[in-house]
C-alpha cells in the first residue's frame, strides 16, 4: 500500500509515555483500523491521554503530544 503517513492523526496512549526516559505505545485509527506505535513524547503523559501525531521517528515510532479537548477516545482491543 505504500507509505502512509499518519502525522495530524489523533490518538489515545495505551501505555504512558517517559519523555525521554523511555517510549510508550498509541493506538491510531489509520487505514480503517487501529494500529499500534511506539510513541516519544517530550515530557512524560499518562495512560489515556489523547495525543496528535507531531513526526514519525522511525519504523513504527512516532513523536507525539498531548492534544485535549476533543473527548476522543480510541479503546484497546
Amino acid at each position: 500500500m505504500g507509505d502512509f503517513s499518519v502525522i495530524g492523526c489523533i490518538g489515545s496512549l495505551v501505555v504512558a509515555t517517559r519523555g525521554s526516559a523511555g517510549a510508550g505505545e498509541v493506538l491510531v485509527a489509520v487505514r480503517g483500523s487501529k494500529e499500534s506505535y511506539l510513541a516519544w513524547s517530550d515530557d512524560p503523559l499518562p495512560k489515556g491521554t489523547e495525543v496528535l501525531v507531531i513526526d514519525i521517528r522511525g519504523a513504527r515510532t512516532l513523536q507525539v503530544e498531548p492534544w485535549p479537548g476533543l473527548g476522543l477516545t480510541i479503546n484497546s482491543p
